[in-house]
């Protein structure tokens, strides 16, 4: 009986062999190539020690522990218990604290487009991406912060003397205490 399914191999010729392998690194490279250049090159935001609950809106105001730093280490700012509106800082620090929960502690990278970008900004030179570590102490509705200055405002208290610590002169407090 003969067989039909049998196919003589043909001798490989000389040098084929490495024309191949260099036919598959160069592939490699291309593919490596590509995935770099399709790499995602926006914020990125790692958790360090995680919050919980929601996360704040853009039109919410969060209060914040943070430092940031350059590409080089440099520290530039920092602050602890810091109040701002999350749509009022540049667009990378917006859509990072979007990403955070309360309690929450994180490593936030901004590329510089979406930081300063070609300008410069005090002790930021241009085109610097930014590292920031953020702690997301606690945030609050825009209405919810405006009841709470309207409560104060009833009791006599001027919502603008509030400090980090608390209100700067209670009235009718001594002077001196």
């Amino acid at each position: 009986m003969t067989e039909v399914t049998r196919v003589p191999l043909q001798p490989i010729g000389k040098g084929i062999l490495g024309k191949l392998w260099l036919g598959v690194a160069f592939a490699i490279l291309l593919a490596a190539g590509a995935a770099w250049a399709t790499s995602y090159k926006g914020v990125t935001v790692d958790t360090l020690s995680a919050g919980t609950g929601n996360s704040p809106a853009e039109t919410d105001i969060v209060l914040v522990n943070y430092e940031g730093r350059l590409a080089d280490g440099t520290v530039f700012d920092s602050g602890e218990r810091v109040p701002f509106p999350v749509n009022g800082v540049v667009p990378g620090f917006t859509e990072a604290l979007q990403k955070m929960q309360k309690g929450g502690r994180y490593e936030v990278f901004i590329p510089a487009e979406l930081a300063y970008g070609t300008e410069a900004k005090g002790s930021i030179p241009a085109n610097s991406d930014l590292t920031f570590t953020v702690e997301l102490v606690d945030f609050r509705t825009q209405a919810e912060i405006e009841a709470m200055q309207r409560q104060m405002q009833q009791m006599g208290i001027d919502p603008s003397a509030m400090g980090p610590q608390g209100p700067q002169g209670m009235p009718g407090a001594p002077v001196g205490e």
